[in-house]
């Protein structure tokens, strides 16, 4: 079969396509035929390390695919040769991610895809829905798992509404009865969150941003999914109400520290989370794994630029040029056609 691996850490040349010998699940295993990966910034940033390093066995990148059950191992019940399923955490603390033709995980890494989602919609969930499900479930009074109504009567703000996560969190606000409002930094990206069903959308690069905000939710914001927390968190305490919550999943390129309006967020009694999906305990990772799974078969998660997120494909052989096209920041989702 065919397979992309690094042996090394580093740039993306270390990115080799080669043959490798077909694998077979062991007991509690399930082999899929990848049909589509998905790409995500976690993934080159794994595969950069944190300089040149030989690793102690290849690695095949990327979390997030969708594809077709082809193989079952012993005790698997859930699944039988033949299901659509899409997958998550492929290469977490693995050797093997989705970026090759057939991948063995473990029957809890597999999740059944309705005949109506794609596989391109399949391999968008896994790291951006099961995040923005972790930001929005953080705040204090949403349940732990997400549904058709558990965040009615509650207004999110999403930042960076054009992105991968911020897309997912806006869809499953929506999704979940929320008012949603987005903010981005042009008219095109304005369109994408407006398409992903945000119902108000803000452009942050104008300096009457907190009165834009305050002026569509009088009574503050109850949720924040924050994309760049060191840049924005004066804003987010401005326009939050009391007992909000700031959910924070990633960091602005250079800036690894944030400073915090300490009397403003005790005043509201915030509260400031901080969100990595591959760390979050195992009982909200399997919420947030059912919530997605829901969402998705009431078709709440489409993608493609008419759902408010671009679709960028590469083929497998040219994995290193999607790596790089993620790292360069291109707007939308970024997949590779694999088998």
């Amino acid at each position: 079969m065919k397979a992309v691996s690094y042996s090394a850490t580093g740039d993306s040349d270390v990115l080799t396509l080669g043959e490798r010998e077909e694998p077979h699940p062991a007991a509690g295993e399930v082999r899929v035929r990848i049909h589509v990966s998905g790409v995500n910034p976690t993934d080159w940033k794994a595969r950069r390390g944190s300089g040149p390093a030989e690793l102690p066995r290849p690695q095949v990148p990327n979390q997030d695919g969708a594809g077709v059950v082809d193989e079952v191992g012993d005790g698997v019940t859930r699944f039988r040769v033949g299901d659509r399923v899409w997958v998550w955490d492929a290469a977490y603390q693995r050797p093997d991610g989705t970026a090759q033709e057939l991948a063995v995980l473990p029957e809890r890494l597999v999740v059944p895809l309705p005949d109506d989602v794609s596989f391109d919609e399949g391999a968008s969930f896994g790291i951006p829905a099961l995040t923005a499900h972790r930001a929005l479930s953080s705040y204090e009074h949403a349940p732990g798992e997400l549904s058709p109504g558990s965040l009615e009567g509650r207004t999110v703000l999403v930042a960076g509404g054009a992105g991968a996560v911020g897309h997912a969190a806006i869809q499953l606000g929506v999704w979940a009865g929320a008012t949603v409002i987005a903010t981005v930094s042009s008219h095109e990206k304005a369109e994408l969150a407006r398409a992903a069903g945000a119902h108000h959308v803000v452009n942050y690069t104008d300096p009457d941003t907190a009165e834009a905000i305050g002026a569509l939710a009088p009574r503050g914001v109850d949720i924040v999914v924050e994309v760049n927390v060191s840049a924005n968190a004066e804003l987010d305490v401005k326009v939050t109400g009391r007992n909000a919550t700031i959910a924070s999943y990633a960091d602005a390129p250079g800036s690894d520290s944030v400073t915090i309006p300490v009397r403003p967020s005790m005043s509201k009694n915030l509260r400031w989370q901080f969100v990595l999906t591959y760390t979050v305990a195992t009982e909200e990772k399997e919420a947030a794994v059912r919530a997605v799974a829901a969402a998705a078969a009431d078709g709440a998660l489409r993608v493609g630029e008419e759902h408010g997120l671009p679709i960028t494909r590469f083929p497998l052989a040219q994995t290193a040029a999607a790596h790089d096209a993620v790292e360069h920041g291109v707007v939308g989702k970024v997949l590779i056609d694999v088998s």
